[in-house]
């Protein structure tokens, strides 16, 4: 880990063991600080990692709640459920490719409506960051940072997805788009010998729509680490700045 990423935590961790290590926390803040005017506080470096934090999450849910953030990004874009390909590869072979296309467009529709809430789960998460999770976040590696949002939020995420997915899909008719999808295969398998399916497509956009989001949290949090044009605010230049 970078020592400019690793100096602001330090600082950070300090918060409540500064009695313990005084002269190490302000070494650590005054290198932070060096080339500024003046060191850093305590309180500016944990007021820059939690706008870091922010300024990536908020990104990422700018980029994929907007129309086509899911569908026309081929790292998020939801596909068919895998677990029923070989029920795609048969409809298509049955000339029902356009429905086919048509019930995938709408999953990563409902997975864009879904995203647009996940900003202040996000933020909350945050807010409640504690000296345990920036030891976490010290010890670990390039994404630690969105590991940990990660493991706060998705339980949240998940309640708060679903029924968003839930609403979109019966907007949009996307049970009437897979109910005759699957009962088609279903009365192939009668002669194939296929297994018939009936997987809960619900769960499986509010899954994929989060796992989606998280790689673009990922992404921000390596950007801040590294690019120093990704650092758009005076107070994330002076914390992650120094070398």
């Amino acid at each position: 880990m970078k020592k400019s990423i690793i100096l602001p935590l330090i600082v950070l961790l300090g918060t409540s063991c500064s009695a313990q290590f005084p002269k190490v926390l302000q070494d650590a803040a005054k290198q932070v600080g060096a080339g500024t005017g003046a060191p850093l506080s305590n309180a500016d470096v944990v007021a820059g990692l939690k706008e870091a934090l922010e300024k990536g999450a908020e990104h990422s849910v700018s980029v994929a709640s907007v129309t086509d953030g899911f569908w026309q990004n081929a790292r998020l874009r939801i596909p068919f459920p895998p677990e029923a390909e070989k029920m795609k590869k048969t409809l298509n072979d049955l000339g029902m490719s356009s429905q086919v296309e048509k019930f995938e467009l709408t999953m990563n529709r409902a997975a864009e409506s879904a995203t647009k809430e996940a900003v202040p789960v996000f933020v909350n998460a945050i807010k409640g960051m504690s000296v345990a999770d920036g030891f976490a976040i010290l010890r670990g590696g390039d994404h630690a940072a969105t590991e940990f949002l990660k493991d706060k939020t998705t339980p949240e995420l998940i309640a708060k997805f679903r029924p968003i997915v839930e609403k979109a899909t019966q907007e949009v008719a996307l049970t009437s788009y897979w109910s005759p999808l699957a009962g088609a295969y279903n009365k192939t398998t009668l002669f194939t010998g296929g297994q018939a399916i009936n997987p809960d497509l619900d769960a499986y956009v509010t899954q994929k729509a989060i796992d989606g989001l998280f790689l673009l949290v990922a992404d921000e949090e390596l950007k801040i680490r590294q690019d120093p044009l990704a650092r758009t605010s005076d107070l994330l230049q002076r914390v992650f700045g120094s070398k």
